[in-house]
């Protein structure tokens, strides 16, 4: 039993049936009432995934708080058990079932259903990227019903092509709130803040909200996740404040932990299929069973990065072979599908990961984490400019961003985008998001070759 209270204080012990009926309700009332308050329950929250998840472990954690005050001044008696089973079950079970939720709604949306039309409000690049976003990740849930550009004067019935969709031309942006109305829209999104005016804003924003239509502005900084972005009032403006990215001192320690953890917890429960793998990769050619290559690491510096071997013996020897074969440079990034020195056994290992298992060493010997930026060998991406100083900021990882976005499918320019994007918002929630988002990749075989 647990007491809260000073020695010989009146303790009100709670009766069995009855009693732990109604502290199981009260809980419950709290619970709900912290998730509605912390946002747990929003409608723009719920199907975000990491966020959402956040809130709802804050909110947990609130619960047990407000729990802990009330037996402290109620001096109620209230048993462990109860308690040790009743919040790990009530968390898991609120996480599982956000889970699904978010990806029954995950899925209708990419079917075309649950989705909100959009109005986007701007022109040039910074329209055309954000109707791509939306188009590229039809999950999110906005669908791009026309745009209004600022300062239009063509004619009407004109289309701006995104990929293989025309999206109809509207007007201006005098023409916003008719365009929502004919398009029954949901959401405006401005990109153009500069052509509008911050009094145009302030107009636009008052009209939507007569219209019960949501106002969503691009800040116009690209690559930079929300937590870093903090709005201050300075003279009367809102200025939209760039929190620098945080890679050292308590956050470092904190990450360490969790790969160090990590990786022993994994090389434990993976140990019978590495062993297996071993015996098959010598039995197959006599070669070696493991791939030492030189790769670069976080300030720049050298590791030894072990795999197991997937490719003939001499495969490094064959490589400028191969990408002359391909018609690649030297200096981009090579993995293709159709790589000829790769073996059976390789083929296999590969398309499940397995071949990455001995990387959890490097996470032991603290060269690497179980998750960022994959490490590039001496001189690829050398042609990107700013591209290798921002990753190296950062220990190399087994798995990424791009890693559980395509993996292996993906274009050049979207791998540098999502690795740099890694690099600019790392968090801890957001490493969690990617290991499970990981497991479930490999088990579908996404992209993998």
């Amino acid at each position: 039993m647990i007491r809260f209270g000073v020695e010989g204080a009146l303790v009100y012990p709670i009766p069995d049936i009855l009693g732990y009926t109604a502290v199981s309700l009260f809980i419950i009332v709290v619970w709900l009432a912290a998730l509605v308050l912390l946002g747990a329950r929003d409608v723009r929250i719920i199907g975000t995934g990491g966020e959402e998840y956040q809130r709802i472990i804050q909110s947990t954690l609130t619960v047990f708080g407000v729990i802990a005050i009330v037996g402290l001044l109620f001096q109620l008696d209230l048993a462990r058990g109860y308690l040790a089973i009743a919040f790990p079950l009530g968390l898991v079970g609120l996480l599982v079932s956000r889970w699904l939720a978010r990806r029954l709604l995950s899925n209708a949306r990419a079917s075309g259903h649950c989705s909100t039309n959009v109005i986007v409000v701007g022109g040039g690049k910074a329209a055309i990227d954000m109707m791509s976003g939306f188009r590229r990740q039809p999950a999110l849930g906005y669908n791009v019903a026309g745009v209004c550009i600022p300062g239009y004067v063509g004619a009407a019935n004109q289309t701006i092509s995104i990929g293989d969709e025309s999206i109809p031309i509207l007007g201006d942006e005098t023409a916003v709130l008719d365009a929502v109305c004919t398009t029954r829209s949901n959401t405006v999104a401005v990109t153009a803040t500069e052509q509008i005016g911050p009094h145009g804003l302030r107009d636009l924003a008052w009209s939507l909200q007569e219209l019960g239509v949501d106002l969503v502005v691009h800040p116009g900084v690209m690559d930079v996740a929300g937590p870093r972005l903090k709005i201050r009032p300075v003279a009367g403006m809102p200025l939209l404040h760039v929190e620098e990215p945080q890679y050292e001192g308590a956050t470092r320690i904190k990450k360490a932990l969790f790969d160090r953890i990590g990786a022993l917890v994994s090389l434990l429960v993976f140990a019978p299929i590495m062993i297996a793998v071993a015996i098959a990769i010598k039995a197959h050619d006599r070669g070696p069973v493991f791939y030492r290559q030189v790769r670069v690491g976080k300030q720049g510096r050298e590791l030894r990065m072990w795999k197991f071997r997937s490719m003939v013996p001499n495969a490094d020897k064959l490589l400028n072979e191969t990408r002359a074969e391909l018609g690649l440079e030297d200096d981009t990034f090579f993995k293709a599908e159709n790589d000829p020195r790769i073996t059976p056994i390789g083929r296999f290992i590969r398309r499940t990961s397995i071949d990455e298992l001995p990387q959890l060493f490097n996470v032991l010997m603290g060269q690497m984490s179980l998750v960022g930026p994959r490490p590039l060998v001496n001189g690829e991406g050398s042609e990107i400019p700013d591209y290798v100083e921002r990753r190296i900021l950062v220990r190399p990882g087994m798995t990424g961003l791009w890693q559980v976005s395509g993996r292996s499918s993906l274009s050049e320019d979207d791998r540098v985008r999502l690795d740099l994007s890694y690099v600019e918002n790392w968090s801890m929630m957001q490493d969690v998001v990617i290991m499970w988002r990981t497991v479930r990749t490999v088990l579908q075989g996404d992209g993998a070759y």
